[in-house]
């Protein structure tokens, strides 16, 4: 139980240590440090800080995999999965921030081929499920005909403005992201701002 509370320890803080200061600027030592660990345990269990980063990555991208085929496999309208994926993929993202800003930090630079190639793979596997719920939706005229691509980049791109750049909705008030409180707030109204502006997109229209 201890070692592997060492190695969760590891990913924690690795994650936190890239988040704020990128894959370049973190160092092995650095995150031993932070986790409470010796460098030696992130060998043993990682190989190397790329280890590290790349557990980070399979970690997360997996859960929600997971969370999008247990979506799609339910016994619910196409309306009812689309609204679900946005709760869900909306909570991921703003309860983990550091990792969404590491995903697209990684997806930016591109300097590491290994890294890329995983995540781009995996959010053309995610991509492909949401793209099946929403066409599902259109086939039973449940949803209108739309550029389907165009909307999940729209879901997507909003949360991540939201995420990255919180300012561009909480100027001029007293929220602040980093609070989980008022995260929780910016949440529940990202989650209903998105499900009103795609329900009233795909309705159908007389």
């Amino acid at each position: 139980m201890e070692k592997q509370d060492k190695r969760t320890n590891i990913i924690a803080a690795a994650e936190k240590l890239f988040s704020e200061m990128g894959y370049e600027g973190t160092s092995t030592r650095q995150i031993a440090k932070e986790a409470g660990a010796n460098m030696s345990m992130i060998s043993y269990y990682f190989g190397s800080k790329e280890g590290v980063f790349l557990e980070i990555m399979n970690e997360r991208i997996k859960g929600f995999n997971a969370q999008l085929v247990i979506i799609n496999e339910d016994s619910i309208s196409p309306h009812q999965k689309l609204m679900r994926v946005i709760e869900e993929y909306t909570t991921r993202i703003l309860t983990n921030i550091s990792f969404h800003k590491m995903m697209h930090r990684e997806l930016s630079l591109a300097q590491r081929p290994e890294m890329y190639c995983k995540l781009k793979d995996a959010i053309s596997a995610n991509l492909i499920v949401i793209e099946k719920i929403i066409n599902e939706g259109i086939a039973a005229g449940t949803f209108r005909s739309i550029d389907v691509r165009m909307l999940i980049a729209t879901i997507m791109g909003t949360i991540t403005s939201v995420a990255t750049t919180p300012s561009k909705v909480t100027e001029g008030s007293l929220l602040d992201i980093t609070i989980p409180k008022d995260r929780e707030i910016l949440t529940k109204r990202l989650i209903v701002h998105l499900k009103d502006l795609v329900t009233t997109y795909l309705t159908p229209q007389k």
